[in-house]
């Protein structure tokens, strides 16, 4: 395909290299391969099961060495709120108070969803400030019927008029409600941060999200962190990062030539939360917790879930300890056949590693990578990823969590192996991203750069192929060391649609 001098000037002002963008245009003339799943991961076949003494050992462990580290939670927060609120979206779209009562508009087709939602408006955290708002901007309200009342409360929470939750970022949505006050996911990952990844009483966290909204969340942290440092006795420090504009990818239209926008430019995209690699690389610091934004609970939970964040990080210092240990030796003596024997166990039996290298230098290449250990839920049938047995290129066979979009769906012996998944990836990873000698990863030394996914997509009411990097805990981290844990599924309380707020989790005293 031949660019012209405009296309290069304008990809090299986003910072994207025609190295790149050949890269990426040869990526969708010639497809991404599918993974190519082998098995299941199980228990006993790549996930441990710890045992209640293990685990408490696990956490004595971590206890013991945390004030001796730094330690960082980061947050992928750019979420947009508005996947939550798809069913009122459509509810706004389709509905017309003075044309069609609210019982036939339910009863005219699926709407189990927005018949819970509004029934259940009482149980959202948002009530009162919704209502504040409407008394504002519709005096008259309570006089409607029960469609407009209905309908003037979906609007007045999700337009620019009202309160703009359709606009915001998902971390800044009403989630808790408390006797005096509310809390958004935000705050509520501060307070959980203080119960297991506070160092002397000072806990770390990084958020990123997009550079509109970077302002919403200062405030946002303005307004909370005197209460929440109350409560916890911590005082926190956030940093935030945005998305890189030169990891945006480009799009193209059916026939594989470059999708342009209205400006008759070539569309650039954002490539998917793979991109977040670059971010989570200028981390520097001894173990770091990757958790999502709406992945939270309600107060009366959270020990509990800082119970299984602190299992994790100990499994993950006891494994660094034991690699760190075999790297020194590896490099300054010569090693026995005995101790080759063990470390090969451990790669074996710990570490999910089934090559069998008999050259010490190889098992030092192999065991000097970054580390995750990543706790895994029992699957619900929830959309998303899992842990497979997977081969490569090289027939080089390792643990990997898989996106359901990498698979092929219309490769039977795969669907098969998909049915038998008995676990599901929630997002709940501890990294250990510095060396032997203390000193950090390029992280970008270990991405699978021919993984990712090719998707539809619209602009301008236009269809488009668009193209996601390498997901951030699936080809991001392909190439490093991983030991998968089971936790219970207490630990997975993500809010996808605005309704997931009605579980007890997200309901204190509930």
């Amino acid at each position: 395909m031949n660019l012209t001098k405009e296309d290069i000037k304008y990809f090299k002002e986003h910072g994207l290299t025609l190295e790149k963008v050949y890269r990426q245009l040869e990526a969708f003339s010639l497809g991404i391969p599918f993974v190519n799943i082998i098995t299941a991961a199980s228990i006993g076949n790549g996930i441990e099961q710890i045992s209640a003494e293990n685990q408490q050992k696990l956490i004595d462990f971590y206890e013991d060495k945390k004030d001796k580290k730094e330690i960082v939670t980061f947050v992928p927060a750019s979420g947009a709120a508005p996947r939550m609120f798809k069913f009122l979206y459509e509810f706004l779209e389709e509905y017309t108070p003075d044309e069609l009562k609210y019982n036939t508009y339910i009863k005219s087709g699926d709407h189990e969803m927005l018949t819970t939602f509004i029934n259940s408006v009482r149980d959202f955290a948002f009530l009162n400030t919704v209502r504040k708002k409407i008394r504002d901007n519709y005096p008259d309200f309570k006089h409607g019927t029960k469609g407009v009342r209905a309908y003037l409360f979906v609007k007045t929470m999700l337009e620019e008029k009202g309160l703009n939750y359709g606009n915001l970022p998902k971390g800044l949505i009403p989630f808790h409600r408390y006797k005096k006050y509310s809390t958004t996911a935000f705050e509520e990952h501060l307070y959980e941060s203080a119960f297991y990844a506070s160092v002397n009483k000072n806990a770390y966290l990084h958020f990123t999200f997009s550079k509109k909204h970077v302002l919403f969340f200062k405030e946002e942290f303005e307004a909370v962190k005197k209460r929440v440092s109350k409560k916890t006795k911590t005082e926190f420090h956030i940093s935030y990062s945005f998305q890189k504009k030169e990891t945006d990818t480009i799009a193209v239209n059916r026939d594989n030539t470059l999708f342009r926008d209205a400006k008759e430019n070539a569309a650039l995209r954002p490539s998917g939360h793979g991109a977040l690699i670059e971010n989570l690389n200028e981390i520097d610091a001894d173990i770091i917790f990757i958790k999502n934004i709406d992945n939270v609970v309600a107060e009366e939970y959270v020990e509990k879930i800082a119970f299984y964040k602190k299992v994790l990080a100990g499994k993950l210092l006891w494994l660094q300890e034991k690699v760190f240990s075999y790297l020194k030796l590896l490099k300054n003596e010569e090693v026995s056949v005995e101790k080759i024997s063990e470390i090969k166990s451990f790669l074996w039996n710990e570490l999910n590693i089934k090559e069998s290298p008999s050259d010490s230098k190889l098992i030092f290449e192999i065991l000097n990578r970054p580390l995750r250990v990543c706790g895994l839920v029992k699957n619900t049938g929830a959309p998303g990823g899992g842990p497979f047995w997977v081969t490569n290129d090289e027939e080089v066979t390792s643990l990997q969590i898989v996106e359901m979009a990498q698979i092929n769906p219309t490769d039977q012996r795969c669907q098969s192996i998909i049915k038998e998944a008995t676990h599901f990836n929630p997002v709940d990873i501890v990294c250990g991203v510095r060396d032997y000698k203390g000193e950090k990863f390029d992280l970008t030394n270990y991405i699978d750069p021919n993984s990712g996914i090719i998707s539809e997509k619209s602009q301008d009411g236009k269809p488009l192929k668009a193209l996601e990097l390498p997901g951030l805990w699936n080809g991001a981290m392909a190439y490093w060391n991983s030991a998968f844990v089971e936790v219970p599924l207490l630990t997975f309380n993500p809010v996808k649609t605005v309704n997931d707020l009605l579980q007890k989790e997200h309901r204190p005293n509930a």
